[in-house]
């Protein structure tokens, strides 16, 4: 368990470290996605930045993501992100890496 489904509100993310790795998980109308935390721009903090739907968007220089898929919609970035299985079960959020 990495944390609560109830500590992040739909439209929402939160950082949780897991193995030794920052992973952001965002609230997609109900639906939970976990992806890297850092850009592959210049590794700013993704869950610093903007969720618009199913897009996040880096408050540095907003290059976007697709949460789902990892994949860059918007550049600067160079290349998509990881993305990682969420599993819920009651309140508690699994991700594997």
């Amino acid at each position: 368990m990495v944390g609560r489904a109830s500590e992040i509100p739909d439209g929402e993310m939160k950082v949780f470290t897991v193995s030794g790795y920052d992973v952001t998980v965002a609230n997609v109308g109900g639906t939970f996605r976990a992806f890297q935390d850092g850009c592959t721009h210049q590794t700013c903090s993704l869950a610093e930045g903007d969720l618009e739907g199913n897009v996040v968007v880096c408050l540095c220089h907003n290059g976007e993501f697709d949460v789902a898929t990892g994949a860059v919609v918007g550049g600067p970035p160079p290349a998509p992100i990881p993305v990682y299985e969420v599993r819920v079960e009651g309140d508690d959020l699994q991700v594997a890496l």
